[in-house]
């Protein structure tokens, strides 16, 4: 029997987008997300352009309509294990791992509380740590606690069951296995930046005063590792240079030919939090070429008329610590100045790019994608990309493609 419904494959803006106006014309979606909790990329920024709002704008409404929304299934630290059939008539397999905690669970921290054993916090990109037993972030959706299996002592230790007040923990919970029929499939699986440990003329990894740009985003966030304060991670010390090194990878044959578009902007913005924060700090922007188009270019206009920045057009050839001070160094061909320039900073952020999550996880049907992963619309496949899985875009470009891929899933439904 065909299907009558939507599966939409990752909880990001993209997917989120893509569920609750799918629903809302009526029709039935099943909203499958790898991480514990929705959101995506998005909920682990700080705030995000052209109006700068935190986070919890635009995805706390979209969480009310889901909630208030029946036709809308949630299935979190899910995973599509196959697609088999064609448009119109899909089954779709998706394998759910056990969380642990169930329904009965008011997030009230107890279990947390006794929790012996520490992990790094993805949420935070390893920056800072949780328990085996956490919250995943404070407007988690679910608002419910998870278990991670591989450093939990399980029945060894049980502290977690013993004080838990209603019987919400269950350490015996089973992987599930899930066969969905639908109609269309939205593939909304987002972005990862590009590995910065792969440019190793830059060190990353090495020092921790060297980050990505995502990590910028929860450095400077309230819910972040050090409760929005710029820091030095090497000594918590105050920053007082920080440089920005746009295209870290990208536009480079070595990693990744293409221009992602957002990181110059994201950049733009990051520079602001730091001047923000710190009146005297002094930040420097090496770039190749700085793209900010439409209203973001008034963010680059802003920046330029800020006598604390700086902008350097060259390639930065090499970052190393000096290991007397502990400042990084950087080793730049100033383009304009036709020579080579040494510059100093406290805290050093790569511009990385963004690489298509199909990279690492292929949808598991035949669809077309580019020669760098990123899917190709086809309706005929009626596997329809949303999102940066199809091109580099900002927030509001995102969730306008989503809502168009939306569109295109109810087509689907309404003409097989």
């Amino acid at each position: 029997m065909a299907g009558d419904g939507i599966v939409v494959v990752g909880g990001g803006i993209a997917g989120i987008t893509a569920a609750v106006e799918v629903a809302e014309v009526g029709f039935p979606v099943d909203l499958v997300e790898l991480a514990p909790y929705l959101g995506g990329r998005v909920i682990r920024s700080n705030r995000y352009f052209p109006k700068m709002c935190p986070p919890q704008c635009g995805l706390e409404i979209n969480f009310r309509r889901i909630r208030k929304n029946p036709r809308v299934r949630v299935h979190t630290m899910a995973h599509v294990t196959s697609i088999e059939g064609k448009r119109g008539d899909f089954k779709v397999q998706v394998k759910v791992s056990p969380r642990f905690v169930n329904s009965k669970c008011t997030a009230c921290g107890a279990c947390e509380t006794v929790c012996p054993v520490e992990r790094p916090n993805d949420f935070n990109y390893g920056l800072d740590k949780t328990k085996a037993i956490y919250l995943p972030h404070e407007m988690a959706f679910p608002n419910r606690y998870v278990i991670d299996p591989s450093v939990c002592l399980g029945k060894d230790c049980g502290k977690c069951v013993e004080v838990c007040p209603f019987g919400a923990i269950d350490l015996e919970m089973k992987e599930q296995v899930l066969t969905l029929n639908a109609g269309a499939v939205i593939w909304a699986t987002g972005w990862d930046p590009y590995d910065a440990s792969k440019i190793e003329y830059y060190g990353f990894g090495k020092n921790p005063n060297l980050i990505n740009n995502v990590m910028m985003e929860r450095l400077s966030a309230v819910g972040g590792p050090t409760g929005g304060k710029i820091s030095r991670l090497s000594d918590g010390g105050e920053v007082r240079r920080v440089a920005f090194v746009q295209c870290a990878g990208s536009r480079d044959e070595n990693h990744l030919p293409y221009c992602s578009g957002v990181c110059c902007s994201a950049s733009l913005k990051q520079a602001f939090y730091v001047r923000e924060q710190y009146p005297d700090a002094e930040v420097t922007i090496f770039y190749i070429d700085i793209r900010a188009l439409g209203r973001l270019e008034d963010l680059y206009v802003k920046a330029k008329a800020d006598p604390k920045i700086t902008f350097v057009k060259g390639k930065v050839a090499e970052i190393f610590p000096d290991k007397v001070t502990g400042e990084l160094i950087l080793r730049v061909e100033d383009v304009d100045k036709g020579e080579g320039i040494i510059s100093r900073a406290d805290l050093v952020v790569l511009a990385t790019g963004i690489v298509p999550t199909t990279v690492k996880f292929p949808v598991p049907f035949q669809v077309p994608c580019d020669d760098y992963g990123f899917l190709v619309s086809s309706e005929e496949t009626g596997i329809i990309p949303a999102g940066c899985v199809k091109k580099p875009v900002d927030v509001a470009h995102t969730v306008q493609d989503a809502t168009g891929a939306a569109l295109s899933a109810i087509q689907s439904l309404k003409g097989r």
